[in-house]
């Protein structure tokens, strides 16, 4: 049993190694107005630069959940951050698109085991009725990011310049790494449970998993949330530059107000979560969905910024609710046995999308003579396919692989 000061103190480390990096997967969005310019690259260019984060990312999600649950979540997690510091670091010395995309490959492997792995660390040291509250915490401080990057990078790109800028962030991991080393300790029995390979009763658990229903519609549905999120945080930017005229400092001004309502959202989802009666997540996750998809629609055609801004901050609050209402699911109904395993499968669908979804609307722009109106009804399409997955999720399969385990 670990004590409730010991699981704070866990659950803190993994606010500020969340916080990290996320600001270095979001500073990207910025930095890429400047990386376009000095490197001369065009649209599907820059959508090759932000999808090959994701690429790498998705690819370790299943590999890094496995990894938790045989190796231990502590061991994964210092891993997942020291590396995608290195590669942070490494982003400011490229010198061509094909050493961008290499190196941004490789800071999305190095973070792709870090969600499953914390996820495992959570199932491992918090009650049941605690879980979604704990994911609501640790994935707020991405709130607190969206909050701070746009101002924080704008100020960092127009003094230090993007390639300091990422050798800063990436000497800023390391000394996270070292954090992590020093305080998250598990207690001995703790360790032991980890360390012991599959018993029979988990003899082709991952089958079991891969081939649950329930994972299948949260597979969909972590693509489609996601698709959503990613298409807006890695191509917005650019929009409201190119599109709607901001200026880089304004536009850093401006985004702070959905930053605020994903800070706010997170921490009410999780409350919300845990009160609602099991099987009732799912209708009010379809309900989000649909919110999300409305509000996509009035904010693309929004008669100003302001108004854009308005819609925005409220399709952040619903779209926060939903990628909080998901890893919550499996926290709930799995056990933390496969916790790691589970939440990676799920969890490549998401980054999947992250990878697919840039690139797409990169493509788009460019076939579209820069018109984003295709773009953002991809976005509302989703919202639909996101909305189905939950309201057709079959947790009868869930409870049996529970029972199973």
């Amino acid at each position: 049993m670990v004590a409730v000061k010991q699981r704070n103190m866990i659950l803190l480390l993994l606010f500020i190694g969340w916080a990290i990096g996320n600001f270095d997967r979001y500073f990207i969005n910025y930095a890429v107005l400047s990386i376009t310019k000095d490197l001369q690259l065009n649209p599907t260019s820059t959508g090759l630069i932000l999808s090959s984060f994701f690429a790498g990312y998705a690819l370790m999600q299943i590999p890094g959940g496995w990894l938790a649950d045989r190796l231990g979540s502590r061991r994964v997690l210092i891993a997942s951050v020291l590396m995608w510091s290195i590669f942070t670091a490494l982003t400011g010395a490229v010198w061509s698109l094909g050493s961008m995309i290499i190196i941004r490959f490789l800071f999305g492997i190095g973070e792709g085991g870090f969600q499953p792995a914390s996820s495992k660390l959570i199932s491992q040291t918090f009650p049941t009725d605690k879980r979604a509250w704990a994911m609501s915490v640790m994935l707020s401080s991405g709130g607190i990011v969206a909050l701070i990057v746009p101002l924080l990078s704008a100020y960092m790109l127009t003094t230090i310049g993007w390639r300091t800028s990422f050798l800063i962030l990436g000497g800023i991991g390391i000394l996270i790494t070292i954090l992590f080393w020093v305080f998250i300790k598990l207690p001995a029995d703790l360790k032991d449970e980890e360390m012991k390979p599959a018993g029979d009763s988990q003899q082709g658990i991952f089958k079991q998993i891969i081939k649950t229903p329930l994972m299948l519609n949260l597979f969909i549905a972590y693509y489609s949330i996601y698709a959503i999120n990613w298409g807006l945080a890695t191509w917005l930017p650019t929009y409201l530059v190119n599109v709607r005229g901001l200026d880089l400092i304004s536009l850093g001004w401006v985004q702070t107000i959905p930053g605020l309502a994903m800070i706010f959202a997170m921490y009410l989802a999780g409350y919300v979560i845990d009160k609602l009666p099991l099987g009732k997540e799912k209708v009010v996750g379809a309900m989000s969905c649909i919110v999300v998809g409305i509000l996509l629609y009035l904010m693309y055609n929004a008669p100003s910024v302001t108004m854009f801004i308005a819609y925005q901050t409220i399709v952040i609050i619903f779209i926060s609710f939903v990628m909080l209402l998901l890893p919550a699911i499996i926290l709930k109904r799995l056990p933390s046995s496969v916790t790691g395993t589970s939440m990676g499968v799920a969890n490549t669908g998401g980054q999947l999308a992250g990878f697919i979804t840039p690139l797409a609307i990169g493509f788009i722009v460019q076939t579209f003579n820069g018109s984003y109106n295709a773009a953002f009804w991809m976005l509302i399409i989703f919202a639909i396919i996101c909305m189905i997955s939950l309201l057709t999720l079959n947790f009868r399969k869930g409870d049996l692989l529970q029972a199973n385990a």
